[in-house]
C-alpha cells in the first residue's frame, strides 16, 4: 500500500516569504505560540478533508494510482475556496469540492496589520492510506516547492497572457495547429468544421486553449526578457472593458538546395497587434516586410516572364504573398499586410470585415475556397443555429496579370460572392451546399450579390450572357467512429446531363476530392494520419474572359494546381510537450500548356477556353504532360505559446517531369533544406 503524504505549501504571493506573515488560524489553534500555528493549520486542514473525503468506487475499482493536487485559498474573509484540481476523474473533482464545503470560516492570515489571501495546495495521492493521516505534515525538499510552484504560477501566467482566448479573432490557419481544434470539434455533437480559420471563443467551447498552453509556460523566468521570450507578448495591456497586445516576430530561414545558388533565405520582420473592445468587439493586424530566395524551382515560378499570370509592371509572383520587386541580384521584397475588425453581436451571428484569407474545407487542399492565393478585402457573415451553420464571403480581388479597363496601369478589379451551407443531418452525417458568382464592374459589386439568401446563379445568369461566372457545389462529411472522419467534394462549374456518355466534351468542367482523417491513429496520441485524393477535369474553373475565372491575385481560389490533374497525398503528424513533426508525400500528374501557349489544354486557369484543344476528345492531364512527386519532411520545436514562435527544420525533395521543358517549371529534381525561427501565422504552399 503506498503512504499518503500531504503536504501544504504556500505559493502566493511569492513577496510575503521573504518577510514575517501569520497563517491562517483555526479556533482550536487559537492561543498557540506563533511558531506552531503553521503546524497547527496543516494538521487541522488535513484532519478536517480526510474525515470527509471518502474515495470514489469508480476509482478503487479502476485501481488508480497517481496524486491530484488541489490548490485552494484562505481568502481575505477566512472561507476556503477551490480555484484548481488536476485529476482525469470527474467523481473525484466532486468529492474534493463536496468534502471542502464543510471547513467552517476561520480567521485569516495576516500582514502588515491587515488580513491577506492565501493560497495553497494539497497532494492527494492515490491509494489513499487512511493509517498515515495522522503523520505530521512537513516540507520534503526544494524540488516540491518549486513543482507546486508552478501549478498557480503558470494560472496566474496564463491568466496575464492569453489575453485572446475569449476574444472574436481568429485562430491564426495553419494545418498543423488546426489538428487538435477539428479533433475536439470531431468528437462533439452538433458541430462544423469546414469554414475556417476558427474564432478563439468559437474552439473554447470545446477545447481549453489556456490549458493546453500553460504548461509549456516557464513560471521561473524572472527577467523581463526572459518573459518575452518563453511567455508573453512583447507588449499587453489589459483593462475592464478593452485589452491589446503588441508583438515584433521573425521569420528567419537559412537553407540549401541542388542548384547551383549559394544559398537560400528569408527575412520577414512581422509588426502583430491583436485587441478587443469588451467581449464582442476585436480587432487585429499584421504587417510583413519580407526578402527571400527560394529554392530554385520556386525562384523559376516567381521570375518566369512568359507566364499568363506574371502580374503587370512588376518582376514576379511569390506564391500566396504577392507581387515582388528585385532584391539585390537575385533575391526578392514582397510585403504584405493584413487585418480585420470581428464583430459578435449575438449567439448565433458573427461579422468580419478586413484583408486576409478564408478557407473552407476539411481537406489538406480544397476546391471549394483555399488560402493558396494572396490576401484579399472581404466581408464575411456566420451564422450557427439548430443543426446548421451558413458562411457568406464577398472579396473583392485583384488580377494584377490583367489591366483595367479604363486605366493600363491599374490592375483589374473583380468580384467574389459565395454562400455555403453546412447542415448536420445526424450526429455523424453533414452534407453541404456552395455556390459561388465571380463578376466585374468598373461600378464595384453590384448590389444583387449582397443578398445572403438569393441564388447567385440567378442573379448572374439575369446580368446578361458571359456578364459573370457561376459555380456550385456539394460537400459531404461522415464521422465514422470517435477518431475516423470521411470527407468529400465535387463541385460543378459546367455540367450537362446530356454530355455525361462522352466525358471527353469540353463543357463536363468539374472537380471532386475523397479524404479520410484519422486522430490519435493506433490510440497514440496526438498522432494524425490523412489520406486525400483530389481530381479536376480541364478547362475547370477557366473563363472565356480570363477575368472572370475562379482565382484570385494570379492563383487559383481553388486547388493549387488549378485544373487538369489527379493527385494523391498521404500526410503524419504528430506533436509531443514542445515538438511536433510531419510528414508528406505527394503524387500525381497534371497537363500543361505547350510553350507557345497558342492551345489551352485545360491545366491553366487564366488561359481563354476559347483558345481549348477541342469540343470532343478531351482527357485527364491532356497536353504537355508532367508527373510530379513531392515529399517533405518537417520538425518544430516550440518557444513562446503566446505568440507561436517556434525554431523548425525542413527537408523536400521534388521529381518533376514534363513531357516538353517548360518555362516557369524547370524539369528535375530538386533537394531542399531549410531551418530557422518563425512565427506560426500561416500555411505556405510550395508544393507545386
Amino acid at each position: 500500500m503506498i503512504r499518503k503524504y500531504i503536504l501544504l505549501i504556500l505559493l502566493f504571493p511569492a513577496v510575503l516569504l521573504a518577510q514575517k506573515e501569520r497563517y491562517p488560524i483555526f479556533d482550536v489553534c487559537k492561543g498557540n505560540e506563533i511558531s506552531s500555528i503553521k503546524d497547527c493549520f496543516y494538521q487541522t486542514t488535513k484532519k478536517h478533508f480526510f474525515a470527509e473525503f471518502k474515495t470514489p468506487p469508480i476509482v478503487e475499482n479502476e485501481n488508480f494510482k497517481g496524486t491530484v493536487n488541489a490548490v485552494f485559498v484562505v481568502t481575505v474573509e477566512g472561507d476556503f475556496k477551490l480555484i484548481y484540481i488536476n485529476t482525469p476523474y470527474q467523481e473525484i473533482k466532486t468529492e474534493i469540492e463536496r468534502a471542502f464545503k464543510i471547513f467552517p470560516r476561520i480567521t485569516p492570515a495576516w500582514y502588515n496589520n491587515h488580513s491577506i489571501e492565501m493560497k495553497f495546495v494539497l497532494p492527494i495521492t492515490f491509494p489513499i492510506d487512511k493509517n498515515a493521516t495522522e503523520n505530521k505534515i512537513r516540507p520534503q525538499n526544494d524540488k516540491l516547492k518549486e513543482d507546486l510552484f508552478e501549478v498557480v504560477e503558470k494560472t496566474r501566467i496564463a491568466d496575464s497572457s492569453f489575453l485572446e482566448h475569449n476574444s472574436q479573432l481568429n485562430i491564426p490557419f495553419t494545418h498543423q495547429r488546426y489538428v487538435d481544434y477539428e479533433f475536439a470539434l470531431h468528437k462533439q455533437k452538433g458541430t462544423h468544421t469546414a469554414s475556417k480559420p476558427y474564432l478563439y471563443s468559437e474552439i473554447g467551447k470545446y477545447y481549453n486553449l489556456t490549458e493546453e498552453k500553460k504548461k509549456f509556460l516557464k513560471p521561473m523566468a524572472k527577467t523581463w526578457v526572459g518573459n518575452k521570450i518563453w511567455n508573453e507578448h512583447l507588449l499587453q495591456v489589459k483593462k475592464k472593458d478593452y485589452w491589446f497586445t503588441l508583438d515584433f516576430l521573425l521569420d528567419v530561414q537559412l537553407g540549401k538546395d541542388n542548384s547551383n545558388q549559394t544559398y537560400t533565405y528569408n527575412n520577414s520582420r512581422i509588426m502583430s497587434v491583436n485587441g478587443g473592445f469588451g467581449d464582442k468587439l476585436s480587432y487585429s493586424a499584421t504587417i510583413y516586410e519580407s526578402q527571400g530566395r527560394f529554392a530554385e524551382y520556386v525562384n523559376s515560378f516567381i521570375s518566369n516572364p512568359s507566364l499568363t499570370t506574371r502580374p503587370k509592371n512588376s518582376e514576379g509572383l511569390v506564391p500566396g504573398r504577392g507581387k515582388a520587386k528585385g532584391f539585390k541580384t537575385d533575391a526578392y521584397d514582397y510585403p504584405v499586410a493584413e487585418g480585420y475588425i470581428s464583430y459578435t453581436p449575438n449567439k448565433f451571428m458573427q461579422f468580419q470585415f478586413g484583408s486576409g484569407k478564408n478557407f473552407i474545407g476539411d481537406g489538406y487542399r480544397s476546391f471549394i475556397l483555399s488560402d493558396v492565393s494572396s490576401p484579399t478585402t472581404y466581408l464575411k457573415m456566420k451564422i450557427d443555429f439548430w443543426k446548421v451553420q451558413y458562411t457568406n464571403i464577398w472579396m473583392w480581388n485583384t488580377e494584377p496579370s490583367i489591366s483595367s479597363a479604363s486605366n493600363p496601369n491599374e490592375h483589374a478589379r473583380k468580384y467574389v460572392a459565395a454562400h455555403y451551407l453546412s447542415l448536420n443531418l445526424t450526429d455523424r452525417l453533414n452534407i453541404g451546399f456552395f455556390e459561388t458568382a465571380i463578376s466585374t464592374g468598373e461600378n464595384g459589386f453590384d448590389a444583387g450579390f449582397l443578398n445572403p439568401i438569393m441564388f447567385y446563379r440567378t442573379v448572374e445568369f439575369n446580368r446578361g450572357e458571359d456578364a459573370g461566372n457561376a459555380i456550385i457545389g456539394l460537400t459531404g462529411k461522415y464521422k465514422l467512429n470517435d477518431n475516423v472522419s470521411l470527407y468529400s467534394q465535387l463541385i460543378i462549374d459546367e455540367f450537362s446531363v446530356g454530355n455525361l456518355s462522352d466525358l471527353g466534351k469540353w463543357e463536363n468542367k468539374f472537380a471532386y476530392q475523397l479524404g479520410a482523417k484519422y486522430f490519435n491513429a493506433f490510440n497514440v496520441d496526438h498522432l494524425f494520419l490523412q489520406l486525400e485524393y483530389n481530381y479536376a477535369r480541364p478547362y475547370t474553373f477557366a473563363h472565356k474572359s480570363p477575368i472572370l475565372n475562379y482565382g484570385n491575385y494570379s492563383q487559383p481560389l481553388g486547388h493549387l494546381w488549378g485544373a487538369n490533374f489527379w493527385e494523391a497525398i498521404a500526410i503524419a503528424r504528430y506533436k509531443k510537450d514542445r515538438w511536433s513533426g510531419s510528414a508528406k508525400l505527394i503524387l500525381g500528374k497534371k497537363g500543361f500548356d505547350y510553350q507557345d501557349q497558342t492551345v489551352s489544354y485545360g491545366g491553366d486557369i487564366y488561359q481563354s477556353y476559347e483558345a481549348r484543344f477541342g469540343d470532343t476528345g478531351n482527357e485527364l492531364a491532356q497536353g504537355n504532360t508532367a508527373n510530379i512527386l513531392i515529399a517533405e519532411l518537417q520538425g518544430n520545436y516550440l518557444l513562446n505559446p503566446s505568440n507561436n514562435l517556434s525554431l523548425f527544420a525542413g527537408l523536400s525533395y521534388r521529381n518533376f517531369t514534363p513531357e516538353v521543358s517548360l518555362a516557369g517549371y524547370p524539369a528535375g529534381s530538386t533537394v531542399w533544406f531549410s531551418a530557422g525561427i518563425k512565427a506560426d501565422l500561416f500555411n505556405t504552399y510550395l508544393d507545386f
